[in-house]
C-alpha cells in the first residue's frame, strides 16, 4: 500500500525547494494537462507561488494549494540534471 503524504509533509517539502527550478504537471480537466518549467518562488501557510517565464520578456506566477498535491491535481517535479525528484 502507497502511503500518501499529509499536508504538513508536504508543506515541508515545498518550502525545503524555494528558489529551485521545478516542472509542473497540471490537471485541468476533461483529459487537459498542461505541463510548465519555473521556479519555485514562495511557500505560504496555504499555497506556494510557481513563477514561470513566458515568451516576450513576460513573467507569470501560479499558485496552487498544497490539497493539489495531495489529491494529485498537481505533479510538481524537481528539474534536476541527472535524476527527477518528485515533491509529494
Amino acid at each position: 500500500m502507497i502511503k500518501r503524504n499529509t499536508l504538513d509533509q508536504i508543506k515541508e517539502n515545498v518550502a525545503v525547494h524555494i528558489g529551485e527550478k521545478v516542472r509542473l504537471k497540471a490537471n485541468k480537466g476533461r483529459k487537459k494537462t498542461t505541463i510548465r518549467e519555473g521556479i519555485l518562488e514562495n511557500a505560504y501557510p496555504s499555497i506556494f507561488v510557481v513563477k514561470i517565464e513566458g515568451g516576450y520578456n513576460s513573467v507569470r506566477r501560479v499558485s496552487y494549494s498544497y490539497s493539489d498535491i495531495l489529491t494529485e491535481t498537481v505533479e510538481v517535479t524537481l528539474c534536476d540534471i541527472d535524476n527527477k525528484v518528485r515533491i509529494s
